[in-house]
């Protein structure tokens, strides 16, 4: 798939993000999912537990199928246009609503879960992701400052920084329905939610994070997988 290099950089400076359709085929994106329940499956012989809240960290250090994968030139590519011609993977992770895991992802900024120098995440659909079952929705130009968090996190949902629901204009929000395979990048800066699944159906996500190789940074102790995966360190 051809990607329009000036019309990305200029799109994901002026609002954020960029939404990349198709940029894993079908077929991969099953695989990748069905290596996710793999994973989600040991750790649960393993420990006895679920993963909380429908999210596991630290896929890239259980599984060389996604050691593999944060290294995909489909994905470095758009960063290299968006971010640094030197970049480091970080960390990645699962995100997963059942059939009866039915709230949305409140509003929020993922700088504020780690601080530090800038990261880039990527949203990849595992399965198609849509209004119905909770596909996720971008607020343009937020990236360019950081946002104080004060919504209550009490309802055990997860999310511990987040925005009052009423802090932000859902009418200038970007929705993101893309296809299995499709993706989207984002600054860490970008407020970005989830509409609630009312589908009745599972739906899977796959969530790498990078930063430029060159720029100082924090050390993350849950960054255990963290490798430069192109250019130099």
């Amino acid at each position: 798939m051809r990607i329009d290099k000036s019309t990305l950089q200029s799109d994901f400076e002026n609002t954020g993000f960029a939404i990349v359709p198709n940029l894993f085929s079908r077929d991969e994106a099953q695989r990748l999912k069905q290596e996710c329940i793999a994973i989600l499956k040991a750790v649960k012989e393993d420990t006895g537990h679920e993963a909380g809240h429908g999210v596991l960290v630290g896929l890239a250090a259980r599984s060389p199928v996604f050691q593999e994968a944060v290294g995909d030139g489909r994905l470095l590519d758009v960063l290299e246009d968006i971010l640094a011609p030197n970049i480091e993977f970080l960390s990645d992770k699962v995100v997963f609503k059942s059939e009866k895991m039915t709230f949305a992802s409140p509003w929020h900024q993922d700088w504020h879960y780690w601080h530090g120098a800038h990261k880039y995440s990527i949203w990849v659909a595992l399965d198609d992701a849509t209004v119905d079952n909770g596909c996720l929705k971008l607020f343009p130009g937020s990236h360019k400052s950081a946002i104080v968090h004060d919504g209550d996190a009490s309802d055990g949902n997860g999310f511990g920084n987040r925005l009052r629901p009423d802090a932000v204009d859902e009418d200038l929000a970007v929705t993101a329905e893309i296809e299995a395979g499709g993706a989207v990048f984002f600054h860490d800066l970008t407020l970005h939610s989830s509409h609630p699944n009312i589908s009745g159906e599972e739906r899977w996500v796959w969530i790498p994070t990078y930063r430029d190789a060159k720029v100082e940074d924090n050390d993350y102790p849950w960054a255990v997988a963290a490798k430069v995966v192109r250019g130099d360190n």
